[in-house]
């Protein structure tokens, strides 16, 4: 059995199902989990500046009943002050559980493979799995269902976009993806989810025919932290791809509006959009809490008791 959730695939589509669950019952104030972490200490681990991420598992391992570690770069340099494998190690003498937000994906997957303790996947350039099991609990909550929605993601194909086809390999969606030639999702995980064929998997240069009766209309910033060198090549790029008020009314009449923040206001979408009746966005922002306490009981309970 899978220790660790670096990403979506790491769980079946029955543990994401019952993740969903917990995650709801969390968030109607059940205390069946608040003690769970007693006694325990979860170390997390930044070297990207955030908000949502860091505030979200904090206060979920508080209120799980456990003791948070921030911990920064500065102090565990992965790879370059020791190796990962012995961090890996150590980590594992002193703490529960590691949630890591960092730049390379392959050093979470060490992280993974040498820790002793669950390991969880905060972010990073490849993937951002927590963002998108908040997201699709979002969608369930407000469309009443997880399976075959029509998904439209416009934008760069970054992390966000890649855990959006890791989550097609496990629930059976509708994802279409409007973007520039010039900015694809990976190749090797677009490749595997439309080898698997459990969704339908499409990809448009036409924003209109991404979002033409979409059920959901998704964008992220046009450039991800760490490629703000980029800033102008992308938005050259992705121009055509803002969520506006057009783009809105192509979709489904019912349809609702995300962005997993933070949002460059005016640029991949518009105030009218962001603020209007369609928008879902800061109902995302507080699942976070709500997933990310589920994805620590389910790693908790099932791998260390």
């Amino acid at each position: 059995m899978i220790k660790d959730f670096i990403k979506i695939t790491d769980f079946t589509a029955e543990e994401i199902f019952e993740t969903f669950k917990i995650a709801a019952d969390l968030k109607k104030g059940s205390e069946k989990y608040s003690n769970l972490l007693s006694g325990k200490t979860v170390a997390c681990i930044f070297h990207k500046p955030s908000l949502r991420t860091r505030i979200s598992f904090e206060a979920g391992i508080f209120e799980l009943g456990g003791h948070s570690l921030y911990i920064t770069e500065k102090e565990i340099e992965l790879g370059v002050r020791e190796s990962i494998h012995d961090a890996a190690k150590v980590l594992s003498r002193f703490v529960s559980m590691i949630m890591i937000r960092t730049f390379a994906h392959k050093d979470v997957e060490e992280l993974g493979k040498y820790a002793e303790v669950p390991v969880i996947n905060g972010l990073t350039d490849l993937s951002h799995p927590c963002q998108i099991m908040g997201d699709m609990l979002t969608a369930q909550e407000h469309l009443g269902r997880a399976e075959n929605l029509k998904i439209a993601y416009l934008g760069d194909g970054n992390n966000v976009c890649n855990s959006w086809l890791e989550l097609s390999c496990r629930i059976p969606i509708d994802f279409r993806i409007g973007t520039s030639p010039e900015t694809l999702p990976d190749a090797a995980i677009l490749r595997k989810t439309k080898d698997l064929g459990l969704s339908k998997i499409s990809i448009t240069p036409n924003p209109l025919e991404a979002v033409s009766g979409a059920d959901i209309i998704y964008t992220d910033v046009w450039a991800s932290m760490g490629q703000k060198d980029q800033t102008v090549k992308k938005a050259a790029q992705l121009s055509r791809f803002q969520v506006n008020d057009i783009i809105l009314s192509n979709a489904d009449p019912h349809c609702i509006v995300m962005h997993c923040l933070p949002a460059n206001r005016g640029e991949e979408i518009t105030d009218s959009v962001m603020d209007g009746k369609h928008s879902v966005v800061f109902d995302e922002a507080e699942n976070r809490l709500h997933i990310q306490k589920a994805i620590m009981v389910q790693l908790m309970r099932r791998y260390i008791g």
